[in-house]
């Protein structure tokens, strides 16, 4: 693309979406019929990942890493600013000819996101929110963001108003209708000749799981499949007290995960109805066939699966995303299995692009796979959460080790057990493959510098 111009980009990021929520790709429940155009319009990552995270909060890392390109270890704290000498994914595309506009959630502090973005509208700075009343920002090109609007957070039991950073509310319509809405004023509006990069970050499926209820009702629980890796509760690691394991009672019910299912299931196919409203409005002004759509999950999540309910695990259903780009020189109809994360778009959107990727980017190219089904730029992956967990993946096996449980550790065989359903750790047969993976999970860490963080001093003190 050297010589040509450059086409537009259109990011989508989902928040809390696991990899086996796309129709498309497998999940025969669960209706999404733009992600599957996607999907058969472009080339699908079935092993993204994240590499964990070193807050509760999983996607203020994991986006940290998105928008600068770097590990985790090597963040500014964790994820809650990106410094600048930390190049951003957007500052990259600005400084290569590209106009760019931020819509939605943004977790890794002001001054980073007007950096990022020449400008935006609907700016949440936060976590998470309730969807039908959420308070978000006006660009502000000095990177204050200092407006406050006064807030009673529970009116049925106070009246103590807190001071909320934001612009406005917006009342009575759902995040990711209004997300959508602005998405799309922002395309029916361009006119600039230059290419865009349109970053578009939804708070959905993130809890609370509330939806218009025409979703709703499209998902009926008592038929819903109850995963093979169903436990009534989790062994104790550290994390049966934090927010998202307490979103539903212990010991888990299988009737209860099939309501959560059923509910986050109607949230994906309504932000999906929405996603689709872009792409018409891409079909509409003529870009749709000039621009690259990317379309990933921040991380993902367990609602039931091994007895967890959220994000903090390494598990596959938490570890791994949704990944697909589809757009002008990507194959379509195309799926590819090789191991990525997510840092690594950055570095391979700037080498799809033809232009430099910055020195402070650490993630690898996968551009490559796209035209060689054959190419590998990980043969194994590493995990992180906190100072609780670390895990090392290879090309077939998965070690993860924990730390609040003397000497326990627990080995998969991922590709005859994708559901992480029968632990090899005491079988002596797999001694050896043990071993070799406790020598490359040193290794990585080492090269991540993971004993140099609080959490690593803390976790790898303790082994």
């Amino acid at each position: 693309m050297k010589n040509m111009k450059k086409p537009n980009i259109l990011f989508i990021l989902t928040d809390d979406q696991r990899h086996n929520t796309i129709h498309a790709l497998g999940n025969e429940e669960i209706i999404t019929p733009n992600m599957d155009e996607l999907v058969r319009r472009g080339t699908a990552f079935t092993q993204a990942h994240i590499p964990g995270g070193t807050s509760g909060a999983v996607c203020m890392p994991s986006r940290a890493m998105i928008h600068s390109g770097r590990t985790l270890f090597h963040l500014e704290g964790e994820g809650q600013n990106i410094p600048n000498e930390h190049t951003t994914l957007g500052e990259c595309l600005k400084k290569n000819g590209y106009y760019c506009y931020g819509i939605g959630k943004w977790h890794n502090g002001p001054p980073a996101f007007t950096r990022s973005f020449h400008q935006g509208d609907n700016i949440f700075f936060g976590g998470m929110w309730d969807h039908w009343n959420v308070p978000t920002c006006y660009y502000d090109p000095t990177g204050e963001y200092d407006n406050e609007i006064n807030f009673v957070v529970d009116f049925w039991k106070e009246n103590v108003p807190v001071k909320q950073h934001c612009d406005k509310f917006n009342p009575g319509k759902h995040s990711s209708e209004f997300l959508t809405d602005t998405t799309i004023q922002f395309l029916d509006h361009y006119t600039d000749d230059k290419p865009f990069f349109m970053y578009t970050a939804y708070l959905a499926p993130h809890d609370p799981r509330t939806m218009p209820d025409k979703y709703k009702q499209m998902y009926n629980p008592d038929t819903i499949k109850i995963p093979n890796n169903f436990q009534e509760q989790h062994f104790e690691f550290g994390i049966s007290t934090i927010r998202d394991e307490v979103l539903a009672p212990y010991p888990r019910t299988k009737k209860e995960m099939q309501k959560q299912i059923a509910e986050y299931y109607a949230m994906i196919t309504h932000l999906d109805h929405e996603i689709g409203r872009i792409f018409d409005a891409l079909k509409r002004n003529g870009q749709w066939e000039n621009t690259i759509v990317i379309l990933a999950g921040d991380n993902g999540l367990a609602i039931g699966n091994h007895g967890l309910m959220g994000k903090q695990n390494h598990y596959e259903h938490s570890i791994r995303v949704p990944l697909i780009f589809a757009g002008p020189g990507i194959g379509q109809g195309e799926v590819r299995d090789q191991y990525v994360y997510l840092l690594d778009i950055f570095p391979s959107l700037c080498e799809m692009l033809g232009i430099p990727i910055p020195s402070s980017v650490e993630g690898k190219s996968f551009y490559k796979i796209f035209s060689d089904k054959h190419y590998e730029t990980r043969k194994s992956l590493y995990f992180v959460y906190n100072d609780l967990i670390r895990s090392v993946k290879d090309e077939c096996y998965k070690l993860i080790q924990y730390r609040k449980v003397a000497n326990r550790i627990q080995l998969f065989d991922l590709k005859n057990d994708p559901m992480e359903i029968d632990d090899l750790s005491n079988n002596e047969i797999y001694k050896n493959k043990i071993q070799e993976l406790r020598k490359l999970m040193e290794s990585i860490k080492i090269e991540w510098d993971d004993e140099k963080h609080l959490f690593g001093k803390r976790y790898w003190g303790s082994h």
